[in-house]
């Protein structure tokens, strides 16, 4: 898994995660979202998956 750097609005995270799981990146964020009302650590697992998952390589042409 990485962070996308094309479907990225803070850090890339829900973009890496709909990528790794072939889905839509709005669909991921929008789960995110409602999880997160949720009382719980998610917007703690959301900094430290910003932290320590690695951006996606640059596609050179």
């Amino acid at each position: 898994m990485h962070r996308s750097r094309n479907h990225k609005i803070i850090a890339g995270v829900c973009g890496g995660i709909a990528e790794t799981l072939n889905m839509p990146p709005t669909l991921v964020r929008v789960f995110w979202l409602l999880l997160s009302l949720i009382p719980g650590p998610l917007w703690v697992a959301y900094v430290l998956m910003w932290i320590f998952v690695p951006k996606a390589p640059a596609v050179r042409y």
